[in-house]
């Protein structure tokens, strides 16, 4: 039999019945040039390899063989590659296998079982594992040949590492690795390019793109790696490469060509074209598809789809929701287009029809006016135009709507209200805007009932484009507007002759005005306006309104320490539940920073760092962002690492702006909710358009006022004051000062958090007359507005500087007062990491007698004196070891000596008898070397034992 060598392993050309072996098959294929190398994923496949099996799973043009070719070039040894064709039986299969494993491997047919025993036992034998890559095992036809590779697996003794990738999940047999800690995965989420990783591809293909133009071709892309390199490889040819990857698409011809062979193609005519009308929406449910398609069956297609991932997604809701990869729905929406308008028009009617039957008015009109069903749009937004107010930036996918004919808007005015409604939850304000000047042009004719209504809903549009433009003082006078829209009490309450749901108004102005002080950084005022929205929503059964409420008062309540209240809200708000036709991503994600804050301040830092994890969609809102940025400045402390935490706060600074103003007056910040509209209903008109009406609807856009955005309120000093306590902190007492000294406040200082901050900067440089002075009042009537951590903070720093006086009973009455403000709502950080000697502040306080003593007794276990700063070195340390140390019912016993109970009562709480108590107490005496409770005491204390 004639042999020759492949990468240094003999092959037979000849073996027996399988026919020749092709080296091409038995080492990796050329990598497409350029090479992107992408060190995350070789990192990913490095630690895949410590287990048996490292599976990499997406569909075609994913970068699969194109990472594992990577990967093998750049380990040591080379590993063996077999590369599957379609069609392969089992006995040829396991000739390649054997060429790719020699030496390794016995001669003879492996597939045969003694022999795959055989080489189980040679592999098991070897003294390093042997690395085995199979590219495209998703072609095995034969079951048996991926039975014996398990086999090979759980019994080669772990010295066999297999890295395979494949278009399918495996059988069911190789999972059970999975369970044993054995199986990695690699799916089309890691395979996706980054935006650094697109921008690195462009650069290579030689196409310069601007920064901001990277992230949008990512997302148009999916970070697909084939459809990244077609469009690189087009734009290189293009004039203008950046205006034609800004118009790139899945109507490309060489993208729709492999989309259609490598992913429609193989599939039945069913499922194609389940898929196919899909796409009328931006992402489906299999319910949803059904009623597309007229057929129960259809969703089991998405179901096959989405298992294999990249081109179909599928979320963790129940029932689960399904969304097209952006490029496939291009080629799939120009599919729609080959249908009739009557077709088209009839899969939009379903659509709307399904959305409004499920509790999801802004997609049922979006649908309705699709399908130029105008009765049905207006009367979607006459009775549910609060759930059609855009609480985040996710606009509507799939196509935009035509605009209604001239004829169907002169007959019923509210019907380019809907259209407005409709783009304005887009994001499309100057669309929208123009919807609105459209319909106030033809309101004059409506009738004085349907005009009050119509006046309603045209303010109501007002105050959100007021929102999407970030002009603050349009959106409280628009709110105030609104709520002069409510209807005497008593009014009838029927949508189709115009008397308003007073709940409704009252909840989407406050909701409103609530997000606008919280923009602008008043925190108390934002409480306020989102309490009293939150209540209306309830009244009004409003749960979009809601969750809105509910998860930014948990916030808000968490910042100015009503740690019971936020915990309430975020509970409330994560409790909700999900899919009614809202995303709920961001609003959770308020809740989740809230319960950070909470845990933070309750000094359970695990708790506020796993909270924080979910907490990052937030990161868009600038208030929202300062507060995260505050609670991981703290936690990088805690760390050890500072200078990350100042690099923290000085960016969350820097994204606060200045509070905005308009081009008049700005009103009080909220508007007065008791007082019905004026009898004749004209307050604010929209129908006078030419005088005064408001600004948006007289011709003002939204690109007029873009990007205007809200001020810092005492959010900026907050920040100042965590950046300056982290620079004292580390003996930089200087710079703290130069950062407090621009903060707001009296004429002779900063006041509030930079005040305190101030204090405590002095404290630590030693000079605690100056603390004294910088130190505000905490318990004045002007510390009443504080949030209660900065006066739990102040009252510590006055009772330590009472303590360094010499004023003991001062500092304890003091100190005492603090203990009382922070039991309600659960603080221990001001107490646990507090400034050098309130630990031992808080141990004499047990000795003098507390209403608190339980909680006192746990803080001084608990309390940690900070880091050592720079200065003299200290004393030396107490000898913290004991000859023999005590037990842990000593120890119980010890931390009751603290307080004033007899040892017949510590023997009654610990319900043991009085002569055990004495002999433990004697123990602890003998083994503390001290004669008395006290001294017992004093010296536990010196070892931290207490």
């Amino acid at each position: 039999m004639t042999q020759h060598e492949v990468d240094g392993a003999t092959v037979a050309a000849d073996p027996g019945p399988v026919g020749p072996l092709l080296a091409s098959r038995l080492t990796p294929a050329p990598l497409p040039e350029p090479v992107l190398v992408r060190p995350r994923l070789l990192r990913r496949l490095d630690e895949g390899v410590a287990g048996a099996l490292t599976l990499v799973t997406a569909p075609a043009g994913w970068g699969k063989t194109t990472l594992l070719g990577s990967w093998a070039r750049s380990v040591e040894p080379t590993p063996a590659w077999v590369s599957v064709e379609a069609g392969d039986p089992g006995a040829r299969l396991w000739a390649y296998l054997t060429a790719a494993l020699h030496p390794h491997a016995p001669a003879g047919d492996p597939a045969r079982p003694d022999r795959l025993e055989l080489l189980a036992a040679a592999l098991a034998a070897r003294d390093r594992p042997v690395l085995l890559v199979l590219d495209d095992v998703h072609r095995v036809a034969d079951p048996a040949a991926l039975t014996g590779l398990e086999f090979l697996l759980r019994h080669a003794g772990g010295r066999l590492r297999v890295v395979a990738g494949a278009r399918t999940d495996p059988p069911a047999g190789l999972h059970r690795l999975r369970l044993a800690g054995e199986l990695t995965t690699v799916g089309p989420a890691e395979l996706a390019f980054t935006d650094d990783e697109v921008a690195d591809l462009l650069v290579a293909h030689g196409v310069l793109l601007p920064a901001a133009a990277v992230p949008r071709l990512r997302a148009r892309t999916g970070g697909w790696a084939a459809g990244l390199r077609l469009a690189a490889l087009a734009a290189r040819d293009r004039p203008d490469p950046v205006r034609w990857l800004e118009q790139f698409g899945g109507d490309e011809p060489d993208v729709a060509g492999y989309l259609r062979a490598e992913v429609l193609d193989p599939l039945d005519a069913a499922a194609r074209d389940a898929l196919r009308r899909s796409t009328v929406a931006d992402a489906v449910s299999a319910d949803l598809v059904d009623a597309l398609t007229g057929r129960s069956d259809a969703g089991r297609a998405l179901t096959a789809l989405a298992a294999a991932g990249g081109f179909v997604d599928r979320d963790d809701s129940r029932p689960p929701w399904y969304r097209c990869h952006p490029l496939l729905a291009d080629l799939l929406r120009a599919e729609l287009g080959e249908l009739t308008d009557e077709e088209r028009r009839d899969l939009h009617r379903r659509a709307a029809d399904w959305y409004a039957g499920h509790a999801r008015p802004a997609e049922a009109l979006r649908h309705a006016l699709a399908a130029g069903r105008w009765d049905a749009a207006a009367e979607l937004l006459v009775t549910g135009w609060p759930d059609l107010v855009p609480y985040d930036r996710e606009g509507a996918g799939g196509p935009v709507p035509a605009a209604p004919p001239e004829a169907a808007v002169r007959r019923d005015p509210e019907l380019a209200l809907a259209a407005a409604a409709e783009r304005a939850h887009a994001g499309d304000a100057d669309a929208a805007a123009a919807q609105l000047r459209r319909a106030a042009g033809h309101a004059r004719s409506l009738p004085v009932p349907r005009r009050d209504r119509f006046r309603r809903l045209a303010v109501a549009l007002e105050v959100t484009l007021a929102r999407l433009a970030g002009d603050h003082d349009e959106v409280r006078r628009a709110a105030a507007r609104l709520l002069a829209t409510r209807t005497p009490e008593g009014s009838a309450d029927d949508p189709r002759t115009g008397a308003a749901d007073d709940a409704d108004v009252r909840a989407a102005a406050g909701a409103a005005l609530g997000l606008v002080a919280l923009s602008a950084g008043d925190l108390r005022g934002a409480a306020a306006e989102f309490d009293a929205a939150l209540a209306a929503a309830r009244a009004a059964g409003r749960a979009r309104t809601e969750l809105l409420c509910a998860s930014r008062s948990a916030l808000l309540h968490a910042a100015l320490g009503e740690l019971r209240a936020a915990e309430r809200a975020a509970g409330e708000a994560l409790a909700m539940p999900p899919g009614q036709g809202w995303s709920c991503r961001t609003d959770c994600a308020y809740a989740h920073l809230a319960l950070a804050v909470v845990a933070l301040h309750r000094d359970r830092p695990d708790d506020a760092e796993a909270h924080l994890a979910l907490a990052g969609p937030t990161a868009d809102e600038p208030a929202a962002a300062a507060l995260a940025a505050l609670c991981r400045a703290t936690l990088l402390r805690d760390r050890g690492d500072p200078a990350a935490g100042r690099r923290l706060l000085a960016a969350a600074r820097d994204a606060l702006a200045p509070p905005t103003t308009g081009d008049g007056p700005a009103p009080a910040p909220t508007a007065d909710r008791s007082a019905p509209a004026p009898a004749d209903g004209r307050s604010g008109s929209v129908l006078v358009v030419d005088r005064s009406g408001p600004a948006w609807v007289a011709g003002r856009s939204a690109s007029a006022l873009a990007g205007r955005g809200g001020g810092a309120g005492e959010l900026a000093a907050w920040l100042l004051a965590a950046e300056a306590d982290l620079r004292s902190a580390h003996g930089d007492a200087d710079a703290a000062r130069e950062l407090l000294a621009g903060a707001p406040g009296r004429p002779d200082g900063p006041a509030g958090a930079a005040a305190v901050a101030l204090a405590r900067v002095e404290l630590r440089a030693g000079d605690p007359a100056a603390a004294a002075r910088a130190l505000p009042r905490w318990d004045g009537p002007d510390a009443a507005a504080w949030p209660l951590p900065v006066r739990l903070d102040a009252g510590l720093l006055d009772a330590a500087l009472a303590a360094r006086a010499g004023e003991a009973r001062r500092a304890g009455r003091t100190l005492e007062r603090v203990l009382e403000l922070a039991a309600d709502e659960g603080f221990r950080r001001p107490f646990t990491r507090a400034e050098p000697g309130v630990r031992d502040l808080l141990a004499a306080h047990l000795d003098s007698g507390t209403a608190h003593w339980p909680t006192v007794s746990d803080l001084v276990r608990a309390a940690q004196e900070p880091p050592a700063r720079p200065g003299p070195a200290p004393g030396p340390a107490p000898d913290r070891a004991l000859d023999e140390p005590l037990t842990e019912r000593e120890l119980t016993i010890l931390r009751y000596l603290q307080s004033i109970l007899s040892n017949v009562e510590i023997a009654a709480e610990l319900s043991l008898s009085v002569n055990t108590v004495k002999t433990h107490v004697r123990n602890i005496y003998r083994k503390l070397d001290a004669t008395r409770r006290r001294e017992a005491v004093r010296r536990a204390r010196e070892l931290r034992l207490i």
